[in-house]
């Protein structure tokens, strides 16, 4: 009979291990809390206070239910090794296997809950793609990393809003900003922030020549109630009106009503165009923009102003945080934390995640150093 102690004995450690970044006693403390404030009579008499405790009364019992469960999953484990060992069944051997696999597999992807560790990253986030040098390719690039965050958010589970598109001068996209909406899409985002470079044969390129295009990916943590957290100043602004304009289908509507806004100081431009009023565009251009503003100001208090939000001042040569080269050979490698792959469709088609994981374990190394 097959000896499981240890690899059991670690599977438990990393569990409780979880209680800690998981914060499961703060958590049960505070899951009766929003459970009474959840059940008040006039909750809903403030809808944004509402939704904010509603969610995260859901997000709490998220948490819990599942700590509990793999609680369970790991004493059950426990008791089958024991009873096996005692009888020496050398037929539970595959079941035990297998159940410690599975629970190693679920803690290995929960253990990336422990690099959140931003006070924002649990946040939705507003992001926004530009095209930068490259023509024509830099404009279906930009396509193609919004299809790429698509896919990914899709196998997430999360929901992309996009906002506003402008589309290329013959392909592509030369702008589009979105909301994407999920736990910890922030937290993940982030890592996708600063400018992208693909190397390729150029399909807009007549002699097959290989070409080099850029796109920038900006993002920042998105606040429904921002407007407590930030005054704008409407003198600090030009707001204008245009007619829609994009992909058409459900995202877009065509109408006049669309409002893009500039801050003057900072030269940030947010724009909307989906909602059915001008009023509607212009209040949800205004949070984007309440938003960035408010990340720009984090972020000038922490001294890492420089190519985190804003305008990017170079979306070119010498300036990208990751690349994608897929002739003369299929590779795709981040400049910052080192991480690469060959599987350049893969990447393309949503599978990013280890990407940002990553990411998030170069920045803990890059804090811890400091």
């Amino acid at each position: 009979m097959q000896d499981f102690t240890d690899q059991i004995s670690a599977i438990a450690a990393r569990l409780d291990e979880a209680s800690g970044y998981l914060r499961i006693d703060e958590l049960k403390m505070r899951q009766p809390q929003l459970e009474a404030e959840a059940s008040r009579p006039d909750l809903w008499d403030d809808q944004e206070k509402a939704r904010k405790v509603t969610s995260e009364l859901s997000a709490v019992n998220e948490d819990l239910e599942l700590y509990d469960r793999l609680q369970g999953e790991v004493d059950d484990l426990e008791t089958l090794h024991m009873m096996a060992r005692e009888e020496n069944d050398e037929s539970l051997e595959p079941e035990i296997a297998e159940q410690a696999a599975s629970l190693e597999a679920v803690l290995d992807e929960l253990e990336m809950r422990s690099l959140f560790t931003g006070e924002f990253d649990e946040r939705d986030a507003v992001c926004q793609i530009k095209s930068g040098e490259g023509g024509t390719d830099a404009q279906d690039w930009a396509e193609m990393l919004m299809r790429m965050y698509n896919r990914w958010a899709d196998k997430r589970g999360f929901d992309i809003e996009i906002l506003a598109v402008s589309e290329g001068t013959e392909a592509g996209l030369s702008n589009v900003e979105f909301v994407l909406k999920g736990r910890h899409a922030y937290g993940l985002m982030q890592a996708e922030h600063g400018v992208h470079r693909l190397v390729r044969i150029s399909p807009f390129n007549n002699e097959g020549k290989r070409q080099t295009a850029f796109s920038a990916v900006q993002v920042a943590p998105f606040f429904e109630e921002v407007s407590e957290e930030i005054e704008i100043d409407e003198k600090d602004l030009r707001i204008d009106t245009y007619r829609s304009s994009g992909a058409g289908g459900q995202h877009v509507n065509v109408t006049d009503s669309a409002v893009r806004i500039t801050h003057l100081p900072t030269g940030l431009v947010t724009a909307c165009q989906n909602e059915r009023s001008q009023h509607q565009n212009k209040d949800r251009a205004m949070k984007m923009m309440a938003a960035k503003l408010l990340d720009l100001e984090r972020k000038k208090r922490e001294e890492e102003i420089a190519g985190i939000t804003g305008e990017q001042q170079n979306v070119g040569f010498g300036s990208q945080i990751r690349s994608y080269v897929m002739q003369p050979y299929q590779m795709v490698k981040d400049l910052r934390s080192e991480h690469e792959t060959a599987q350049v469709d893969s990447v393309l088609g949503g599978d990013i995640e280890p990407f940002m994981e990553a990411w998030l374990r170069w920045t803990r190394a890059q804090a811890a150093d400091a």
